[in-house]
């Protein structure tokens, strides 16, 4: 049997939301499509993250924001008024 000092506390679908500041709805949706790793337990199926799962995709999600600040595209125009990059630019 394990120690249980050795077993890290699971989280909540509630603490995952607080935690990313996102709607529980969402944290349910990103489970269910494995965008974060999720662990069913009980006869209900509720549902579990561990910490370093919440902050691997924190971590990966940080790397894809400053990898698409640094190389912007000019391949879809913005849904408000066009591709700002280029109606800022004047000849």
């Amino acid at each position: 049997m394990a120690n249980p000092k050795q077993i890290d506390p699971m989280l909540t679908t509630s603490d995952v939301a607080r935690l990313l500041n996102v709607h529980i709805n969402t944290v349910r949706r990103w489970s269910n499509q494995g965008i974060i790793k999720t662990y069913r337990i009980g006869s209900r199926g509720d549902r579990r993250f561990r910490q370093e799962d919440i902050t691997s995709f924190l971590f990966q999600q940080s790397r894809i924001a400053e990898v698409s600040e640094e190389e912007p595209s000019f391949a879809r125009p913005s849904s408000r008024g066009g591709n700002k990059l280029l109606a800022d630019y004047k000849v």
